[in-house]
């Protein structure tokens, strides 16, 4: 949140009718005896509990919509240091937001065009090369047998194993429908999260305005714009800064599939960059492929692990000295917290989950660091 909008939210807060009380500091580090508000009356666990797993069944059920929603408050997070940059330049609002959007849509237009070509034509290369690479390495026949045909199962559909009644013809769902369908999902979730985001970013300090004015007391009021300006800012120092960081990895990937002979270097640069942004899994499944790739591009041979071993060198440099370096000082949560975070949300959303686990587990340890009631929790999280 800009400054003038903490200003006028604290003038909002100031003008309810309440004195400013000389008592009001929100910190990020509670003492140990604030951890002591954990409810102890056995009713008010429970109904926590019940209020919890109501929540995660919805969100379950309304993936549909929820998953949008939170895809472009993250998003909105994400550009509005593109926003609050045009503000000080006088650029209105709106057109800050719309320029944002556009920006966002052009990248994600020139890396599809740029990458839809090499996928193709790897996706074509696929089953004339799996033979050859299947007889040289016959001792991994088995999992070679599963890759083969989860590429069938894609390709062509599974039959049905029920038996067919004579004169009944079983269709098979194949390769068109399933993509139609799965792009006409994703088309429409894409639209309703473009369309939320421009919002989003338009007039998004408007709920924050209407829910100051309604809580009771000055102290709340000035503790909800605290939690909003300390999510907005760490969130979006994060997001801004995890996005750097993926494209120094996929230009290192890129610059590394080049000098190794691979071919199409840019489509496995623009994979390693959107691995990056699942930690702990994205690399392991990074690693898979470029071993795969390097078998597939330079035969059976031990200069086929090259590839694999120079983007696992990128992975350590980056993942063992910049980001910890960068991100250190800001989040602190809690690595088994990460990948129990991964896991369920991965189960939950499928890959957007994974995707938005760790920002979803940063904003909620901030509001739970700030909230007095939830500091025990958000303790809990602390690395």
């Amino acid at each position: 949140m800009s400054d003038t909008a903490a200003t006028d939210s604290m003038a909002l807060a100031t003008t309810a009718g309440e004195t400013p009380e000389a008592d009001v500091v929100v910190t990020t580090a509670p003492d140990v005896e604030s951890y002591t508000l954990i409810p102890t009356d056995p009713r008010t666990a429970f109904l926590a509990g019940l209020f919890f797993l109501s929540c995660l069944t919805a969100m379950y059920v309304a993936a549909e919509i929820i998953l949008p929603v939170v895809l472009a408050i993250v998003l909105k997070l994400l550009l509005q240091p593109v926003v609050r940059f045009g503000e000080r330049f006088r650029v209105p609002r709106i057109l800050g937001a719309l320029f944002a959007v556009m920006l966002l849509l052009m990248v994600f237009v020139a890396l599809g065009y740029l990458i839809s070509g090499p996928a193709a034509t790897w996706a074509a290369k696929l089953p004339q090369v799996m033979p050859q690479v299947k007889a040289k390495l016959h001792f991994l026949a088995l999992p070679i047998d599963a890759a083969e045909q989860a590429l069938a199962q894609i390709q062509g559909g599974v039959a049905s194993t029920a038996p067919a009644s004579p004169g009944t013809a079983v269709r098979v769902p194949g390769l068109f429908d399933t993509l139609f369908n799965s792009t006409k999902a994703l088309a429409a979730g894409f639209f309703t999260t473009i369309v939320l985001l421009v919002y989003l970013l338009v007039s998004g300090e408007t709920f924050l305005r209407r829910f100051v004015e309604i809580l009771p007391r000055f102290k709340e009021k000035r503790r909800a714009v605290e939690i909003s300006m300390h999510i907005e800012r760490d969130i979006s120092a994060y997001l801004v800064t995890i996005t750097v960081i993926n494209v120094a990895v996929g230009v290192a990937t890129t610059g590394v599939m080049y000098l190794c002979g691979i071919n199409d270097p840019l489509l496995w640069g623009v994979t390693a960059f959107a691995l990056n942004y699942v930690p702990v899994l994205g690399w392991i499944v990074g690693v898979g492929l470029f071993a795969f790739v390097g078998l597939v591009d330079l035969g059976v041979e031990w200069a086929s692990l090259l590839p694999m071993g120079l983007y696992l060198v990128v992975h350590l440099i980056e993942g063992e000295t910049i980001t910890p370096l960068l991100m250190a000082r800001r989040f602190t949560i809690n690595p088994v917290v990460v990948i129990l975070g991964l896991v369920f949300w991965y189960w939950m959303w499928g890959v957007p989950g994974a995707v938005l686990a760790v920002p979803m587990l940063a904003i909620t340890k901030i509001i739970c660091d700030d909230t007095p009631a939830l500091r025990a929790f958000g303790h809990f999280l602390e690395s």
